[in-house]
């Protein structure tokens, strides 16, 4: 049996503390029981620089769809065919939850966008749900090579993306991985320059591989100084001279039981 560790932490961009919105990211993490194992969820969501109430919307969207996959995990039964038609439910019950809180507030559901990368992993397979931009990138064991296979979304304009509160529907992709994984990041567009090659589409093992390294020291759960340290090195001149954009990650290791 294995169990998972993971570091995580949300940084506010230079460029957001200039405007005074404060940090629009908002992710999460967590291990959850899974058919006498364990599953791991983790998601990270960024709200739209635009947009008035998008920390209301990247936090909303976090909190409803790490709920719902929580539930399917602890619940599933081994039958994982409908789960892109449970996704696209998901994100509805978060839409009608933002229409909600925009007629409350005299607004429009666009004033909430934010985007959504999450990974639900199995023990022997994996599901990743994206809206927008951001990415998501595995390992399959510590010699393979890191790989994307969930690349950043564009929209159709130049430096803009999907998001969650699109009409008529928002763009979801869901791709299927085959397991088991042993290493997993997901992050927000605000480090898309550092972590992932643009010219070839792949991940940036000069990045991940310094940024997963202490994960071996850990044992199991939240590694709470090492998340810490992560989001001082967010806050870092040598990040914020590259990127003035609000910036989060999360990375996961799969670990054996003691």
């Amino acid at each position: 049996m294995h169990h998972w560790s993971w570091i995580g932490a949300c940084a506010t961009g230079s460029s957001h503390m200039k405007a005074g919105t404060g940090c629009q990211d908002a992710a999460c993490c967590l291990e959850v029981p899974h058919v006498g194992q364990t599953a791991l969820i983790a998601a990270v969501s960024d709200g739209a620089g635009s947009a008035q109430f998008s920390s209301i919307g990247s936090r909303l969207v976090i909190q409803h769809f790490c709920r719902r996959l929580a539930r399917y995990a602890i619940n599933a039964d081994g039958k994982n065919s409908q789960i892109d038609e449970l996704a696209r439910e998901w994100l509805d019950e978060i839409r009608d939850r933002v229409s909600i809180l925009a007629q409350e507030r005299n607004t429009v559901p666009r004033e909430f966008a934010a985007t959504l990368v999450a990974i639900l992993v199995l023990p022997q397979q994996a599901f990743v749900f994206h809206v927008g931009d951001g990415a998501c990138v595995v390992r399959k064991t510590d010699g393979d090579e890191w790989q994307v296979p969930s690349w950043p979304s564009n929209g159709e304009y130049a430096s803009s993306t999907y998001f969650v509160t699109d009409d008529p529907e928002p763009v979801l992709r869901v791709t299927t991985l085959p397991g088991p994984l042993n290493d997993v990041a997901i992050f927000s567009d605000g480090l898309e320059r550092l972590a992932l090659n643009f010219s070839d589409k792949s991940a940036s093992s000069r990045f991940f591989g310094p940024m997963s390294a202490p994960l071996t020291t850990l044992t199991g759960g939240r590694g709470r100084v090492l998340s810490a340290q992560l989001r001082d090195f967010l806050n870092s001149t040598q990040i914020v001279e590259r990127t003035d954009d609000d910036k989060s990650i999360i990375l996961a290791r799969r670990v054996a039981a003691g």
